[in-house]
């Protein structure tokens, strides 16, 4: 206590002195927190959509610090993307600041993204970004998008590559491969389907964890799967472009026969519109397979070889997989795909091909199954059902 008072004693004692020699100065205010510069923001936003929009490198460029080379070179590419893609119509509205003003003038601004892909049937895709900034004095720059669901071809350079009626683009990887699987999807999938119309758009990121970002998920969701049919913003209205997004990791680990089932069953989400479907996961799942399955000549010990083993050991299931069975994180995944298949293969068999189109298109549409069921193929869901585990019980005997 005794340490304490003279401690302050000491520190009155001093203020008391420099205050009557007239010699204190006040020590310098720390200088003042400057805003953000929110018009400048969405001024910069407009004119890198424009640029974007015309696909022109140098104006893009120009958007970015004066001294920042990597910056200048992102925002070119991105550029350079949305003229080869046929980018056209982007629009980035500025929303709001993201946390603070940063070192040397960083900040970070949400904005609502929209563009469109010419030559493609469906609408704008829309979405929310961050978008990296830099203030200086009366300037705002763009350092490059950093947050958000952010689409591919604003992430890097990428490589594009178009084939008839399909276009791929890449993070940079030989879309060659790729373009392969999907010229040879579109026309299997129109030998069942004669009357679709329109092309596929394959996105395929550098990795695992970069598809996840790009599709708005965290982490790890689709860590295991080879291929993902979605919107390419997220939303489930008819008017949002829906894409193939590849894993390039787990189809990469795909012999070719496999990696062209799972191309083609994508195909058939995609060309269906599979994301807004109003049928039952195991009807949208099992009429893919189905007909990415349909011309290819392998045994069902191989192309059932999970729900088979599953039957085996446990009995044939007494109703047709829901929706838990498809999550991404569940763990018999391949057989719920699997028996989904061979559900409508059953329904083949009772009914023929053509019931099984009808009975998909009418579900999709919002009927529910056990009536699309009567009406399109004059079975029930408890007759399909029977077949369905016959069929299953038939095909786990030993040969």
């Amino acid at each position: 206590m005794l340490a304490t008072l003279l401690v302050a004693t000491v520190a009155v004692v001093t203020a008391v002195v420099l205050l009557s020699e007239d010699r204190y100065v006040a020590p310098t205010p720390p200088p003042a927190v400057v805003g953000v510069d929110a018009g400048g923001a969405a001024a910069v936003l407009a004119e890198l959509a424009q640029a974007l929009s015309r696909g022109d490198a140098e104006a893009s460029a120009a958007l970015a610090p004066s001294g920042d080379a990597a910056a200048q070179d992102l925002l070119a590419a991105l550029a350079d993307n949305a003229s080869r893609l046929r980018v056209g119509e982007v629009g980035l509205r500025f929303v709001d600041q993201v946390g603070v003003l940063g070192p040397g003038g960083t900040w970070t601004a949400r904005a609502d993204l929209t563009w469109v892909l010419r030559g493609q049937p469906a609408g704008p895709a829309r979405t929310e970004v961050e978008v990296g900034l830099r203030q200086s004095g009366d300037s705002v720059e763009v350092t490059g998008f950093t947050g958000g669901r952010v689409p591919l071809w604003l992430r890097g350079p990428a490589r594009v590559e178009r084939a008839g009626d399909t276009l791929v683009v890449t993070a940079g990887q030989d879309p060659t491969p790729y373009t392969a699987l999907a010229t040879r999807a579109l026309p299997q999938v129109r030998r069942v389907l004669p009357d679709l119309v329109g092309g596929l758009v394959v996105e395929v990121p550098g990795s695992s964890a970069e598809l996840d970002a790009v599709l708005g998920v965290p982490e790890g969701t689709y860590r295991g799967v080879a291929a993902v049919t979605a919107s390419v913003d997220g939303r489930t209205v008819g008017s949002a472009p829906v894409h193939v997004f590849v894993n390039p990791e787990e189809l990469g680990r795909l012999r070719r026969t496999g990696a062209q089932v799972v191309m083609t069953h994508e195909a058939v989400h995609a060309l269906t519109g599979a994301p807004t479907s109003r049928a039952p996961v195991w009807l949208v799942e099992g009429f893919a397979d189905y007909v990415a399955l349909r011309d290819v000549d392998l045994p069902l010990a191989t192309t059932a070889a999970q729900v088979l083993e599953q039957v085996r050991r446990e009995g044939a299931p007494n109703r047709l997989p829901g929706e838990a069975e498809f999550d991404v994180t569940a763990p018999h995944l391949g057989a719920a795909y699997e028996a989904a298949w061979l559900a409508c293969r059953a329904l083949v068999q009772l009914a023929g091909e053509q019931a099984l189109l009808d009975v998909y298109a009418t579900a999709s549409e919002g009927t529910d199954v056990e009536t699309a069921l009567r009406q399109q193929a004059g079975v029930d869901l408890a007759t399909l059902t029977d077949r369905w585990r016959t069929l299953l019980l038939d095909a786990a005997e030993p040969a």
